[in-house]
């Protein structure tokens, strides 16, 4: 297991210009500056409620749209989580979480397999939030799942207004990533699996 579960890492296209700097075993602080304020305050949400903290810088071609800016932040967070998570010895793999947000009420369930795969059922009532397509919120978990190499279930199991589904999602995230890249004291630095590799 990587001893300093932090990551800095850098993608730099003709489209976007993207830094993130995590460490999983954080306290919550954030720094974020996508353009899209929207999604920075969805991924506050990341931050605080997975206890991690994450810095975000991203410059993109917002004059076409967030599309983007929105999916590449999502693949540099995924690329950050597996430099950090490293060989995946002694965590506990799996994380999962109900997250209620007045009227809306979303379930993350992750495994942190090596098999990137995303089950995404979110009936959004609008299209929009504010500024944001919420098409994106797809796109940024797809990005983040296929680069972490994670396999993530969200659910919004009811909602009404579109702003709660969003936020409960991303909170239900992170508190069930929280919990899958808590280090386990019983699994004294083995790999959680019959395969001994992930």
């Amino acid at each position: 297991m990587n001893a300093h579960r932090r990551a800095d890492v850098s993608r730099n296209t003709a489209e976007t210009q993207i830094r993130v700097i995590l460490d999983l075993d954080g306290t919550g602080q954030q720094q974020l500056n996508t353009g899209v304020p929207f999604l920075d305050h969805m991924l506050d949400q990341i931050a605080r409620h997975g206890m991690i903290d994450l810095q975000v810088q991203a410059s993109g071609d917002l004059h076409i749209d967030a599309h983007h800016t929105v999916e590449d932040v999502g693949i540099t967070i995924g690329q950050a989580l597996a430099q950090a998570i490293g060989d995946k010895k002694g965590i506990r793999r799996y994380g999962h979480a109900y997250v209620p947000l007045d009227e809306a009420l979303s379930r993350a369930v992750i495994d942190f397999s090596g098999r990137p795969g995303l089950e995404f059922h979110v009936p959004f009532t609008r299209s929009m939030i504010g500024g944001f397509d919420v098409d994106l919120t797809h796109e940024f978990f797809q990005g983040l799942v296929n680069h972490a190499h994670m396999t993530v279930h969200i659910d919004n199991l009811r909602g009404v207004n579109a702003h709660h589904q969003c936020e409960s999602v991303f909170k239900a995230f992170a508190r069930a990533l929280r919990m899958a890249v808590e280090r386990d004291d019983r699994a004294a630095g083995r790999i959680p699996s019959t395969k001994e590799a992930l």
